[in-house]
Order: structure tokens, then sequence, then C-alpha cells
């Protein structure tokens, strides 16, 4: 392997300092349309070659001498998260059926207890649905533990809970493990009646498992070798004979998931590509039937659906964005169908240019309609009456900024709703609502310990104008500081694809960045959902490139209102967000110091152009086929961070990935560090730190992942000169 060996040493200390390593050149060429590409480092792929591990240690080494002078910083970091957080903790009681379900953290350990506790006997009304307000630091009485993760783990370099599902007489637990980090699972059951194990064990199953009504039987799925979920098995408990796939989809587009009804009343198969999705549905109570196909899949329709009853009638409640009076519902309308004539749509609420309807909750009593406007989360309940529908209304909340969503309601009867509520200032708080009396009842707020204050924080939400006329969100949230109106550090967020929206949310680890005075913002560009299908549509295939000039003007319009300087601005992004930050470190690099890039796609053609690969067939209806289509070919080629490189004066990058991840391969990273050591004409460090055994989520256990968090913000803060700030 060419490494550049043998230590330099800094002058005057005497100290050895590991030198940049710089990887050999394999020139591989590549033939698409007519057009090659000389690729020098795609050998890096091979992580069974032995040169492969010595050059990503060799990167390991290198990122940990250069940040080596950050330590105390890191540890300092870890220590604040963790004295913030309260460690010993229980989540709030669920209900499901006899029993309040809850998970215990304790000091010193890495992963979550799950418990439960049974419902007071002679509990009546709203107080039969009020969790039980349990110490975490005391014995609860009748309190069982289902699952200790931390024994599962024992052992273990990295571990996963992948299915958590209890039957629903609450005798048998389904759960399933990944110790390795690439997502494929061991399925095992637990009698909670005696505490034993069956012998009944599965392995390679998709994380996930539900169970037929009786509990006889659970459902769970396979992945292709691709690590598509593509089959649908049902297993009977105890039974020696081969599982039987009741359902199997061929095409490479489509994952396959299955669920249940919160009614009980169906077991739900969903088949969905990017653009298209399809139902099938059988009664729970009869686990060995046939699942017949609710709406026949027609490309570019998607639609979800739900079991009510409406006026004593059982109803589907039908979410798709087909085209209605000749118009396509791009942001989704809500339609009502008899179960035995789906097809036969009737509708609720019609399609609207300024709301997107995200999803339909069904409860006995009630309905909870989930939308966007405005670039942020919505929450509606809607009463049944016995002749049918009630009053649709709004919950409103006192905040500019905010993040409101549906949370555990397993049960069809409850008279309550749960949903949970945070802010960029707001730790994340648990309400019950209840629609009969309009009630919202805090049931816990996230402790944040050391004397937390929100007022002493500030959040915002800012427009910048993109060339073509369209106004881009921006979030920003600070610590306030009377005494500093000029250009401060700014850590810029981005992501910007699969209609994901990036939310407000609170993060106990993001105080560390605040109180040292740096500002954390998020760009909401094109390519996201915070405003609606449209967003999303305008910034994929070949749109795409509106996410990156969207990023690059949000950061153009913080320094011209003099929110910051490039000399102190980072720029975020993961997975397919380092795609964006990889992009914009090549379209503007002038405007940041640094890039912070995750799990980052920034080889983005290589890995679309060859269908072997996991997850690459599914992929083309957001990216496009360039295997297909020249149009896409070049216009992905355009953009591709790694094929782009040129010799330009970099900032400084920091690239973090995980060798088993099966989502974004450590790969692109690798090579895309390689190339850019190779060309750029600046000396600001570019570093490539990878996880040895961890997947896509990168390393488990949360201490873990505060070292880990603490490592990253280590960087930026010294970045952008904050590394000798201290917590006020």
């Amino acid at each position: 392997m060419a490494l550049d060996s043998g230590p330099i040493f800094e002058p005057g200390s005497g100290a050895p300092v590991v030198e940049a390593p710089i990887a050999k050149r394999v020139p591989t060429a590549r033939v698409h349309h007519g057009d090659e590409f000389v690729d020098d480092y795609e050998w890096l792929r091979d992580k069974h070659n032995p040169d492969v591990i010595a050059h990503l240690e060799a990167e390991n080494a290198y990122a940990q001498a250069r940040t080596a002078h950050l330590g105390a910083l890191r540890e300092a970091i870890f220590d604040e998260v963790k004295a913030r957080t309260l460690e010993t903790d229980l989540s709030v009681p669920t209900r499901l059926g006899a029993y309040w379900y809850y998970s215990r953290s304790y000091a010193g350990k890495q992963y979550g207890v799950h418990c439960r506790c049974p419902v007071a006997a002679g509990a009546d009304g709203i107080d039969a649905w009020t969790p039980p307000q349990l110490d975490a630091e005391s014995a609860v009485a009748g309190e069982e533990i289902l699952l200790d993760s931390n024994e599962l783990a024992e052992g273990q370099e990295f571990f996963a809970l992948g299915a958590f599902s209890v039957s629903h007489d609450g005798n048998m637990l389904a759960y399933s493990v990944d110790t390795v980090g690439d997502e494929r699972y061991v399925l095992r059951f637990k009698d909670l009646r005696t505490g034993d194990l069956l012998a009944d064990e599965i392995v390679g199953a998709a994380p996930g498992a539900t169970w037929s009504l009786e509990g006889s039987h659970v459902f769970y799925q396979t992945v292709d070798d691709s690590w598509r979920p593509d089959t649908v098995w049902r297993h009977r408990l105890g039974s020696t004979e081969r599982d039987v796939a009741v359902f199997h989809e061929p095409d490479e587009r489509y994952w396959v998931s299955i669920g249940a009804s919160r009614s009980e009343k169906y077991l739900m198969i969903w088949v969905g590509s990017k653009i298209t999705s399809e139902g099938w549905v059988l009664e729970s109570d009869n686990p060995e039937g046939e699942f017949r196909v609710l709406l026949p899949r027609r490309e570019g329709v998607e639609y979800s659906a739900e079991h009510a009853v409406i006026g004593g009638a059982d109803r589907f409640l039908i979410l798709h964005n087909d085209v209605v009076n000749g118009v396509k519902a791009e942001n989704f309308l809500l339609a009502e169908a008899p179960v035995d004539d789906p097809s036969n749509l009737a509708p609720l609420i019609e399609h609207r240019d300024d709301v997107r309807l995200e999803e339909i909750d069904c409860f006995r009593d009630h309905l909870v309609l989930s939308y966007r406007r405005e670039a942020l989360t919505r929450i509606a309940v809607w009463p049944l009456t016995e002749s049918g529908y009630g009053q649709l209304r709004e919950l409103d909340f006192d905040l500019e900024l905010f993040a409101v969503g549906v949370g555990s309601n397993p049960e069809w009867t409850q008279p309550t709703v749960r949903i949970g509520l945070t802010s960029f200032i707001t730790p994340m708080q648990v309400f019950d609502y209840v629609p009969a009396t309009r009630e919202l009842l805090l049931r816990k707020e996230q402790p944040v310990l050391g004397g937390y204050d929100a007022r002493d924080y500030e959040q915002r939400r800012d427009w910048a104008l993109a060339p073509d006329g369209t106004r881009i969100p921006i979030s920003l949230v600070a610590k306030k500081d009377a005494n500093d109106s000029g250009p401060r550090p700014l850590l810029l967020y981005g992501y910007g694809s699969y209609e994901a929206s990036i939310d407000p949310a609170f993060s106990v680890a993001r105080l560390s960045l605040l109180d040292r005075g740096m500002v954390f913002a998020v760009a909401h560009v094109r390519g996201g959902g915070e405003m609606g299908r449209l967003w999303y549509e305008h910034g994929k295939t070949l749109h795409k490139k509106n996410t990156f000039t969207d990023f690059v003007c949000c950061a153009r319009y913080l320094l011209d209102s003099g929110a910051t300087v490039p000399e102190r601005m980072v720029a975020d992004g993961g997975s397919a967000g380092g795609l964006l930050v990889g992009a914009v470190a090549n379209m503007a690099p002038e405007l940041f110091a640094g890039i912070l890039a995750n799990v980052p796609f920034v080889d983005p053609l290589t890995s679309i152009l060859d269908p072997s690969l996991p997850l690459t067939v599914i992929e083309w209806d957001e990216w496009g086929n360039p295997l297909a289509d020249e149009d896409v070919y070049h216009y992905m080629k355009s953009y591709a961070p790694y094929e782009n490189v040129e010799s330009k004066d970099y900032p400084a990058i920091l690239a973090i990935t995980s060798l088993n991840d099966t989502r974004v391969l450590y790969v692109e990273p690798a090579k895309w560090i390689a190339a850019l050591r190779a060309t750029t004409t600046g000396d600001r460090p570019l570093l490539l730190k990878t996880e040895m055994s961890a997947g896509h989520g990168g390393v488990s256990g949360r201490y873990e992942k505060w070292r880990e968090v603490a490592y990253e913000y280590a960087w930026v803060l010294d970045t952008v000169g904050l590394a000798e700030s201290r917590q006020p």
C-alpha cells in the first residue's frame, strides 16, 4: 500500500505527528453513455482487502493525531451532556390492555430496560387512562422486567434492538437484536408468564414483528441481497415447519412492511416505492387467510389507509395524492370508503396547496389528523358522533417554532391522545389530550439538569431568497447575549432529500455549543418536506441542484445579514445531507471554515449506477436512473461531490463513517477524502474517522453516542476558533 510513512515532528516539541495518509492510485475506468470517468480510488471498496483496512486505520490514526489537542474539550462536552441528563429515569407509561408499559434508564448503563406494571384495579373513566406517577429510584408494585438490553448487549461491540412487540393478550414478547450493525436481526420469543425463551429463533429478519389477534402467529419481514425488505413471512409459534411466505415483492423499486390497524381488526401489508404505494389487508383473527389488495398500485399514486368505524359502519380512511377532478392532489386529500369497496372513495378533506396532509390516526371515538402548514407540524382532533363526524379542532401552542406529533397510542378505545411537543428551546413535553373536555394534561417534561432556563435562549425563523424567487426558511437558535451584536460562530445544518423534514427539536448536547456562543441554524432546503410535496419534488431527480443552491443561498443570507462570517461558519449534514454539504464544498468553499459530514453520500453516481449495491434500484425514483437515462447520468455527474473535486482551497473537513453501514457504504467518504487530499490547494485538515464495528446509525450505547457527539462538537468549536472557550 502506498502510504507516506514515517513520522514528522512538530518544530521545537520533539513530539511525533502522524502524516496524512496518501492513498495509492489504481485507475479504474467507468464508461456509460460514451462518457469515461477514471476512478483512482475505487479499490477502496473491498473491505476484505488488508490494504483497505490498513488505509482506514491509518486515516483513524491521522484523525486522532490531528484532534488530540481537543481531548480535554471533548471530555468537558461529554461531562456537560452527562451532567445535564437525568441518567436514572423512566418514560411516561403507555397503557396496552391490562398493563402500563414503560422503559427505564440507569446511571452507568448504555441501554434501556423495558418494563410493565398492572393497571390499578377498580380504576374507571379517565382515571383508568391516567398513567401512574412512577419514581425512577423506587421499586414499583407489580413491576415486571420484560427485556434488559444491557444483558443482551453484554460482550458485544455493537448492539441494536429491532422488534419489541407484545402479543394482544400480553403473554408473549417478540424481540430482535442486531450485534453487527448490518440491520439483519435475530428474532426471538419470550413467554412473559414464565420468563422463558421459546426454542423458536429466526435469523436474518428485518426489524419489526406483528402478532395475529389471538397470538398464535407472528408476521415478519426479510430482506434481499440489496437489503430491501421484500418478503413477509408467517411464523406459527412453536412450529418446526418452514415459515410461510405470505407476500413477496419482486419489483426492486418497492419496500414491503407489515403492521396492524389500531382496532386490531386488520393486518395490513404495505408495498411502496418512492412514488407509488399499495396496501393489502387481512382480518387479524384469520392469520392463515389470504391477503387481498386494497387499491391496486398505479404508478405515481401514493396512499395510506386506516380502519375506522363511522356511524356504526366499518370504513377505510384513505389519504392519497391521486388526480381528482382533473387536478393532482399533490399535498394529499382524505377520503373514506366502505371496507368491502375501497375504490368507492368519498372526499372528507379536500386538497390544499398550503397544507400537506401527512397522517390519519383512528380511534373508536375520535380521529387525529397530522399535517404541515407554514413549515410547521400541526395536529387536529376530530370527534366521532353517532351520526358521523363532529367539529375538527386544531391544537394551538404558543410558540413561534415547534414540532408536535402523535405519540404512542396503541389502544383503540382510549379516551385520550398522547402527543409530544418540542422546540429548539423547549425540552420534549409529553401530553395527554382529552377530546371530550379539550384538556391538555402535561404528563412529563424532559428533565434538563444544571439549571436550564428556556428564557436564556431564543429561536426565530428567517427567510432567504433563492435566485428563482423561492423563499427558503431558515430556523435559528442561540443563547441570548446582550453584549454580542456582531457576527457569531454558526453551525448551518441541512438535509434536503426524501421529503424528510428537519423540524425544531430540543437537544441537550447542543447546549454545549450554544453556551459557548455558537448559533445553530437549519436551512430548510428543497428536497425536504417542510413546505409540502412540491417542495420535495423541486429538490429531486433533475431538480436536485436546487437543494444545493438553496443551502448556499441560506449561507449567503446569514453572511449578508451579519449573523456570521465565513471563517466562523461550519456546514453540517449526514447521509443524503452529506451529499448536500459535499456538493456545497465544491460549489462555494469560500463560505465555510469547515464541513462536518456524517456517513456522507458523496459518490452517488457510482452507487446509483450499480443495481447490485444495497438499495440502488429503490433510489432511482429519488435520483433518476443514470443507467437508462443519459440526461440523468450527466446531471448527477455534474453535482456528485467525489467526481467534482478540483484544485481549490477547501474548508477543513471531518467525515465520519462506519465500516458496516449498508445504506451509505464507507467507501464513499474514504474515496472522497483521498481525492480531496490529493487535489486541494489549501492546508486545512481533511479527516476521515471510521467506526470499525458500527452501521449507518454510528456507534451504539448512549454513552458512546455522547462521546461521538462530543468529538464532533469539539472539532466544530476548534474550527471556528472556540476550542479554548469554556461553558459559563
